[in-house]
């Protein structure tokens, strides 16, 4: 399989979603002490918050061999789960979670997004 250097980027870059989101299930149980990014004002400590960020840390993973496969099906979940994440991201910021705190997951969301639009990689997923 001939994989573009965008779509391998791109697949690091969900796992490193994937990660992102073990680190917001930490957050939310209360694990992970984020005093150098700031209170995580809008959620806090949560079950459901965690409940949440584990599923879509799984989908990460799961997106990231789709992507590495080159099954267009992850092409589809990086587009959807990166405009998700990145409105959940504002919500947050909205509703008092400093943007240090969020800014990490903001710019691996933006950065996957702009890559899975890329002609290049819409081509190898044919899109």
């Amino acid at each position: 399989m001939n994989r573009p250097f965008a779509v391998m980027l791109l697949a690091a870059l969900a796992a490193v979603a994937g990660v992102i989101g073990i680190i917001d299930v930490l957050r939310f149980l209360g694990f992970l002490s984020i005093a150098q990014l700031g209170p995580v004002e809008f959620y806090g400590t949560s079950i459901i918050g965690a409940i949440m960020a584990a599923i879509v840390a799984a989908i990460w993973f799961w997106v990231m061999l789709m992507l590495w496969r080159l099954d267009p099906r992850g092409w589809i979940f990086v587009v959807v789960i990166a405009i998700v994440y990145l409105i959940f991201d504002f919500v947050a910021v909205l509703g008092g979670t400093t943007w240090q705190a969020m800014a990490l997951s903001i710019i691996v969301n933006v950065v996957a997004l702009i890559l899975a639009l890329l002609p290049g990689t819409k081509k190898a997923f044919g899109q």
